[in-house]
């Protein structure tokens, strides 16, 4: 298949770690797939160290093969902004796919943005994970209405999303599609020999929660959950695998309150991407008890190693995951997680889950969000 376009990506990328990073690359990956010429730019500092909350903003692993990635802007230097946006301007690329999470880039990226649209060519569309931070800051509404005016069309990974897109821009064109799978993560294999690997126990059932520990995502919630006599009484374990990315002391108080230090597993490293296979493959259920929250990268992780789902009903996590069918979908409460995880055991639901899951898994492909996009370009060139 010949060169069809010239792509470019910007946003967070190697040498930079994360779920961001994980889909600017495997979207960049698709795009040369189909034969397109692409390029990632992306940060030579993303978050000044007394915004970043973890031990390190880098990748301990090699750098992805056969992409080529420009390390260029720093987000709090506008000299790395101007030389980038009229770098990429004169490139002039037919598409450029912008990542926004965070208002905090919308300064950086907006410019950039604006400086590639004078090149009268490029199509700009961002995909977008919040548009509103689940931690909110002042500034943020401001911020958020300069990125909107950045850039030609949106493409949101929840419905909630889109909608509150609608409290920005009602014109510009917008469209949904769930995040893809993250299927780059190895392979399926054997749940006892993952067990063996991580050092644990082969005979005990594992739940997991995963990635960074921020406080809206709940864990405190799912701790609380686990002072249950049926769950203490029946071998099971919970398993949390991420950084805490906010004070750990309030979490460290509520296990040794509850006298949870024999069933909770506390693996507060950064996962590297060479392990997360591991942790999803050992595990029984992914827990996901967020108290707010849009969509979820470790959803479609979970999707990929085929692995059932116990998630709450707020933001767009609901959307993807069929209640009573790859899981349980819960009001973010602690007895009704509770519930979720005894009912899940209990009635032995691992093997049907994990079947829903194996066939509902192909609705999420990348080919289809590479589609959504190309009809939003479309859009554009129609209004």
């Amino acid at each position: 298949m010949g060169k069809r376009r010239k792509v470019i990506i910007i946003g967070s990328a190697w040498p930079l770690r994360g779920g961001l990073s994980a889909f600017n690359e495997r979207i960049a990956k698709q795009y040369l797939s189909y034969g397109d010429d692409v390029e990632i730019y992306t940060f030579s500092l993303q978050y000044p160290g007394i915004l970043f909350p973890g031990k390190t903003q880098y990748s301990s692993e090699p750098a992805p093969k056969d992409l080529k990635i420009r390390v260029k802007i720093n987000t709090i230097n506008p000299l790395t902004w101007y030389k980038t946006g009229n770098e990429i301007r004169k490139k002039n690329p037919d598409l450029v796919i912008i990542k926004f999470w965070i208002p905090f880039v919308a300064p950086s990226l907006g410019k950039i943005a604006r400086l590639i649209k004078k090149n009268g060519h490029s199509k700009i569309i961002s995909i977008i994970d919040n548009i509103i931070p689940h931690e909110k800051r002042p500034g943020d509404k401001q911020l958020a209405s300069y990125w909107v005016n950045s850039v030609d069309g949106f493409v949101t990974m929840s419905r909630a999303v889109l909608d509150d897109l609608n409290l920005f821009d009602k014109h510009k064109p917008k469209k949904y599609c769930p995040h893809p799978l993250y299927d780059h993560y190895g392979e399926i294999t054997d749940k006892t020999e993952a067990k063996k690997a991580l050092g644990l126990d082969t005979e005990t059932n594992y739940m997991l929660f995963f990635g960074f520990i921020r406080d809206y995502k709940g864990l405190d919630i799912l701790l609380q959950a686990m002072d249950d006599e049926y769950i203490k009484s029946n071998n099971i374990k919970l398993l949390v695998a991420g950084e805490f990315y906010t004070d750990s002391k309030p979490y460290f108080d509520l296990i040794e309150k509850h006298g949870l230090k024999d069933i909770v597993i506390m693996s507060n490293d950064f996962i590297p991407d060479s392990k997360v296979a591991l942790y999803f493959n050992a595990a029984d259920v992914v827990v996901q008890p967020y108290k707010d929250a849009t969509q979820s990268g470790v959803t479609q992780i979970a999707y990929h190693f085929e692995t059932p789902i116990i998630t709450t009903n707020v933001g767009g996590l609901a959307e993807i995951v069929p209640d009573g069918e790859v899981g349980f979908v819960t009001a973010p409460d602690v007895t009704e997680i509770q519930n979720a995880i005894v009912k899940f055991y209990k009635e032995e639901k691992s093997l049907q889950f994990e079947e829903n899951v194996r066939r509902l898994k192909t609705k999420y492909s990348w080919d289809n969000m590479l589609d959504v996009v190309d009809k939003v370009v479309a859009m554009t060139e129609n209004r």
